[in-house]
């Protein structure tokens, strides 16, 4: 999943994306409102963690901009101002969610997931199909409950795959939600990921199909 952090201290924001890659997400930073707004009028994310106190506009600015346009993106205050009308603000603006510093990256975590949950219409925290179960509170993964061992990548396919199930998930999409703006992911790059996927879920019932000139979804075998 892809990430927006919105927080102008640098060290800050550097802080929170290592912190956030090294949990499997994908994850990229706008130093300003002004910034982030050009980022999502040109490219897709699943969250964005807004600070308020941004130079010029303000985070409530970008958050209220988003909403305007009818931009559904998940919004996660993440800030220092921490009195009841603030939090009252940042969610009449169009936030999602409200934290305030310090806070601890197991938290912020959590709370990305349950945003992500919400936006897919997704109850549980486990994600279960003919077999393969993704637990996105511990990142682990099971075949017919045996450990699957997936690197970073897979498993942000696999996820992708089993939350738009039945649905397609287009091979553009794929790349968008693997390649922030550090990192360089081709179309041939998502075939080698899905290539390696396939063969760790050979041994179970479940199907990552490819739908010719679309893109992608898990399917049993017997569809």
């Amino acid at each position: 999943m892809r990430i927006l952090i919105v927080e102008d201290d640098r060290l800050v924001a550097q802080g929170l994306k290592e912190g956030l890659q090294q949990l499997g997400y994908t994850c990229d930073v706008a130093h300003s409102a002004e910034d982030a707004d050009v980022c999502v009028s040109g490219e897709e994310f699943d969250v964005a963690l807004v600070d308020i106190a941004l130079p010029r506009a303000d985070g409530l600015s970008f958050i209220r901009q988003l909403r305007s346009r009818g931009n559904p993106l998940p919004a996660l205050i993440l800030t220092a101002c921490g009195s009841m009308d603030d939090t009252v603000r940042g969610l009449d603006a169009g936030a999602d969610d409200y934290m305030i510093k310090p806070y601890r990256l197991p938290e912020v975590a959590a709370r990305i997931r349950a945003l992500i949950r919400r936006s897919n219409a997704i109850a549980d925290a486990c994600l279960c199909h003919d077999g393969v179960c993704l637990d996105t509170r511990s990142h682990t993964a099971t075949l017919n409950g045996a450990e699957l061992d997936l690197t970073n990548r897979e498993w942000a396919i696999l996820e992708m795959l089993l939350m738009a199930s039945p649905a397609v998930v287009s091979k553009d999409k794929l790349v968008q939600r693997l390649a922030g703006w550090d990192k360089d992911i081709t179309p041939n790059a998502i075939e080698v990921h899905l290539s390696r996927l396939r063969q760790k879920l050979s041994s179970g019932s479940i199907v990552i199909r490819t739908v010719r000139g679309i893109g992608y979804r898990v399917d049993a075998p017997n569809n």
